[in-house]
């Protein structure tokens, strides 16, 4: 595989920061640019940085690099990259406008945005379930009237604590489907230094998550016909988000009835031997297993299990019957890791293995 360039637009928030570390040493790709708001264009990236968020520190070849204006230097920043990673913190409608200019100049984008998931010809991918969408892009670029320029996006950090586990069991023909999710604060952007009032609480309410984690799925499930993705219209999912007081790691309560129950060891089976195509092409992120399951009744948890291969895998446990949907399980997923930045990489190997970046 040849080494891309690279560029990261939003490079100074957190999701910004865990792109940076995943893409230190990637063997396929090569950070050259850095983009941020005009705010911290002109500066040395550690200059720029309100704060260091991450755990590991900040990587030295970074530290130097000059933060361009993600606005201003579009053109500049999509002649110097093959693509971009995207992760800004504005407003839906400019982030739409913003993508679709890169797009334009020739610059594909790899998006952990929520902006452009609906749109009917942007693929919205977890690699191991619906890799078979990104055959949207020709569509896609036909309508931009570009040879090289495109939008793929990942889904919502929440669904892949629980999508990922419903996702090998649909041949048991899922009928509905209860949620609820427990959500890192890191989710938000947040350390508990910058969200006191998490400590000793919960706070059950985030904006748009609900919508998000009962709509994208059927999406994901869609198929690719006539130019654009077309959704499923079941199973019926009903969500619950929760912040909770956690700094990474979404653990998500799964409730779900079937047209054919299984039975329990079919249901491991599945889970088991489940893989996709990022297992299949041995993309450098994919995780070797990717679902894990853990006989334990206190597992999985979010401090001992979020970072299982890497961050990369979708923790189970618990599965049991239950008396009013057919099972019941927990699900563990890193949200920052499989959730966001580790998940966009991971689409971007796809995208690269498959030739969409040459």
């Amino acid at each position: 595989m040849k080494k891309f360039n690279v560029g990261v637009i939003g490079a100074t928030g957190m999701v910004g920061q865990r792109f940076l570390l995943l893409l230190e040493n990637h063997p396929w790709f090569n950070v050259t640019c850095l983009a941020a708001s005009s705010s911290s264009a002109g500066k040395k990236y550690k200059d720029a940085l309100r704060r260091w968020h991450m755990s590991a520190p900040l990587p030295e070849k970074f530290a130097d690099m000059v933060v361009l204006d993600a606005s201003a230097d579009k053109e500049k920043i999509a002649a110097s990259v093959d693509f971009c990673f995207c992760a800004v913190n504005m407003k839906k409608d400019e982030i739409k406008e913003l993508e679709y200019a890169y797009a334009k100049l020739e610059c594909p984008i790899v998006s952990n945005n929520s902006a452009h998931r609906f749109t009917p010809d942007v693929p919205m991918v977890i690699p191991e379930i619906n890799a078979d969408h990104i055959e949207v892009i020709p569509a896609q670029k036909k309508r931009l009237g570009t040879k090289r320029g495109f939008i793929a996006v990942k889904s919502n950090c929440s669904l892949q604590s629980y999508v990922p586990l419903l996702h090998p069991l649909k041949k048991f023909g899922i009928k509905s489907a209860a949620v609820t999710t427990y959500q890192a604060i890191s989710g938000a952007g947040k350390t508990f230094e910058t969200m006191p009032e998490i400590i000793d609480n919960i706070i059950p309410y985030i904006g748009g998550e609900e919508e998000k984690s009962e709509k994208e799925p059927l999406k994901i499930w869609g198929e690719v016909k006539g130019g654009e993705i077309v959704p499923v219209t079941s199973p019926a999912i009903t969500a619950q988000c929760l912040r909770v007081p956690v700094s990474d790691g979404h653990t998500a309560a799964v409730f779900v009835n079937f047209e054919n129950k299984p039975s329990k060891e079919e249901i491991l089976k599945a889970w088991a031997e489940f893989s996709g195509e990022p297992q299949k092409l041995k993309l450098p992120s994919a995780p070797a297993q990717f679902i894990h399951y853990f006989e334990e009744d206190n597992r999985p948890q979010a401090k001992l299990d979020r970072m299982t291969e890497n961050g990369m895998a979708v923790c189970a446990g618990r599965l049991r019957e239950d008396n009013v949907f057919d099972y019941k399980f927990v699900g563990l997923s890193h949200n920052t890791l499989r959730g966001a930045a580790g998940g966009a990489v991971l689409l971007a190997e796809l995208l690269a293995a498959k030739g969409y970046f040459d």
